[in-house]
């Protein structure tokens, strides 16, 4: 059972190298795409322009859903591999729950189409395929019309929309290995063992999330007309309250440590 047992482990690590790598080809691949000009891609067209910078070039990667979403699954792609060098008796049941949100992840961009239902949005879909009944893609030559892109939002023309996103992303990834832990706390039936393994994590995805958030809050103090710190932005506060919930069980975590308590406190505020 043993023998069988690691060589399903082994299928399960060659299998994560084969989508690391597949993975990391479409963020290659669309790369390639915004700096090279190809506007007849709808991604490319909508959030890039010739007259971009190389850095704000960076920015337009993940200015839409489906760039943020590929930067989100880049960073987890890092850590889980991280996880699996760093091999203990927990990788198996660690990795399986971080495969399932690499899941989650990627039917963000797959983009496929069953009947009139899709399910997420490729970054590759071609611009006459987005807008099938214009005029224009009723030409064969309709490419040389296309000689620029709508360009970057000028908002997001700012030094920190460079940093900013795949910092706060990172801290988005850090958080997911706490809560596989605690996952894989419930699978293994063993809700003390992981205390350890978690802090570490625990504390770097809060120093790293909250930098990100503090990078945010400088940069709509710079670029928007709020007035001030975006508290009333939704998809700002999207990233605050996580920060907060694992503040609250960072801090129940060194309690538990300490004294013995709030373990139940601290699996609650890590789930959530």
């Amino acid at each position: 059972q043993q023998q069988n047992r690691n060589s399903w482990f082994k299928i399960g690590i060659w299998s994560y190298v084969i989508h690391v790598v597949s993975a990391f080809s479409v963020i290659g691949i669309l790369f390639y795409l915004i700096n090279d000009h190809h506007f007849e891609y709808q991604y490319v067209y909508k959030h890039t322009s010739k007259d971009l910078p190389v850095y704000y070039q960076l920015s337009s990667f993940w200015e839409g859903q489906e760039g943020s979403f590929l930067l989100w699954i880049f960073w987890q792609l890092i850590l889980g591999t991280i996880l699996c060098i760093k091999r203990t008796s927990w990788t198996r049941e660690v990795m399986s729950v971080f495969c399932l949100i690499q899941v989650f992840l990627t039917s963000m961009v797959i983009g496929v189409y069953i009947g009139d239902y899709h399910i997420g949005s490729s970054p590759f879909l071609l611009f006459r395929e987005a807008v099938p009944d214009m005029p224009l893609f009723s030409r064969a030559d309709y490419l040389s019309f296309i000689t620029d892109g709508n360009g970057l939002n000028p908002l997001l023309q700012n030094y920190w929309m460079v940093i900013h996103p795949p910092t706060l992303f990172l801290g988005f990834s850090l958080l997911s290995v706490p809560f596989t832990y605690v996952i894989a706390g419930f699978w293994k039936n063993s809700f003390k063992d992981w205390v350890n393994n978690v802090t570490p994590w625990a504390i770097a995805g809060g120093m790293v999330l909250g930098t990100g958030i503090l990078m945010g809050a400088t940069w709509a103090y710079e670029a928007l007309s709020f007035g001030g710190y975006w508290a009333w932005d939704p998809v700002e506060n999207a990233s605050l309250v996580p920060w907060i919930l694992l503040m609250a069980g960072l801090h129940t975590l060194f309690i538990f440590r300490s004294t013995g308590r709030a373990l139940r406190s601290s699996i609650i505020f890590l789930t959530l």
